[in-house]
């Protein structure tokens, strides 16, 4: 037989632990492992030496006697107080703890109630990529998906009329059956979906001729996903009811697409704002000039002044981003380039123009050390 652990250690707290963070530990780790709710292999035997621990750190008498002789006074080999109480163990606290899971108190009839209603299916996920481009203006992208659809015959019962649904003999509607588990420390009560059916609450004798009596149709469809002018990267678009499929005739979940921006060679973006660098000559940054600078919308024309030096930026207003946010900029970056080889005649020119020069920029640079 495995030796049990510390009671301290299987809820998480110390030994110096209030009552009130006993029962806030337990709380936690008996809503992650209670069996309606964890089927994982091995959550019931957790869950029961959870409440093991609880029922003992919980009462006065018998956390004093743990305290002082550890497993062996749980026993009843101290006396008095040492042991367990024969009875079924109150864990009226799961009522809260598993209310909004089961729509009403743990073994009580509010779970059964809900059980069986309409329930919405989960939602889906999905990545678009588009074009640079194509988010700046947006378009409606054509895509093609599986979607569990609810049976428009049947309208999601699975039977073929009303008249053919009825209530299930096995738990009379609730869609849960009751069990009782005897332990050495009291009759556990546990609940448990019903076998006959599912929890629905419903058993039907004459199946949908259209979904065969599974309550909806599985079809490939194709949808026309409108992106709208101005998303950016990790932005998502929800199509309602294309998720997953409910329920108990519950609507499906919805699809959540989410876009990727394809980078653009040129244009950068920042927010609404639109960045671009683009390449002058050393001459036309001298003495200015008027260029044609590339935006999103088509070239614009761009005055130049005489003297700009190399990074100097430029504001377009208004020839960026347009999108529910605002409206941005385009910011344009020169850079000056320096010919890498000159032919004869630009040679002389440079000359020519240096000889004129009554100082150059080096020989300032050099005064001032003197």
């Amino acid at each position: 037989m495995a030796e049990k652990r510390d009671y301290y250690e299987v809820l998480g707290v110390s030994k110096s632990a209030t009552p009130d963070e006993i029962k806030k530990a337990y709380r936690k780790l008996a809503m992650k492992y209670h069996p309606d709710r964890n089927h994982e292999p091995g959550a019931e035997d957790k869950f029961k030496e959870i409440n093991e621990a609880y029922e003992v750190l919980s009462d006065e008498k018998k956390r004093a006697t743990y305290d002082q002789f550890g497993h062996a006074g749980m026993d009843g080999a101290f006396g008095q107080g040492g042991g367990f109480s024969g009875g079924f163990t109150d864990f009226s606290d799961l009522g809260d703890i598993f209310g909004s899971f089961f729509g009403g108190g743990f073994g009580g009839g509010g779970s059964r109630r809900s059980s069986n209603q309409p329930r919405q299916g989960q939602d889906r996920y999905m990545q678009m990529r588009i074009d640079f481009m194509d988010s700046i203006f947006g378009k409606t992208e054509t895509i093609s998906l599986d979607v569990d659809e609810t049976c428009k015959h049947c309208n999601g019962s699975g039977a073929e009329s009303p008249r053919d649904v009825q209530t299930c003999p096995t738990c009379h509607g609730s869609g849960y059956v009751m069990s009782q588990q005897r332990t050495p420390f009291g009759v556990i009560q546990q609940q448990s979906v019903c076998p006959d059916c599912h929890g629905t609450g419903k058993k039907v004798t004459r199946a949908c001729s259209h979904c065969h009596g599974k309550g909806y149709e599985h079809r490939r469809v194709k949808l026309d996903i409108k992106i709208p002018a101005g998303i950016q990267s990790g932005q998502q678009i929800r199509i309602p009811q294309k998720g997953e499929r409910g329920s108990n005739g519950g609507p499906n979940g919805d699809l959540y697409i989410e876009i990727m921006v394809t980078p653009h060679p040129t244009f950068k973006r920042e927010d609404n704002n639109i960045f671009i660098k683009v390449p002058i000559s050393s001459i036309d940054a001298t003495i200015g000039c008027t260029i044609q600078v590339p935006t999103v919308y088509g070239d614009v024309e761009l005055k130049i002044p005489e003297g700009t030096q190399p990074n100097t930026k430029f504001r377009l207003k208004g020839k960026g981003v347009k999108s529910r946010s605002g409206e941005g900029d385009e910011f344009v970056e020169v850079q000056v380039e320096i010919p890498r080889k000159v032919s004869r005649r630009e040679r002389e020119l440079y000359e020519e123009l240096k000889s004129g020069q009554a100082e150059s920029p080096f020989e300032r640079f050099k005064r001032a050390f003197k």
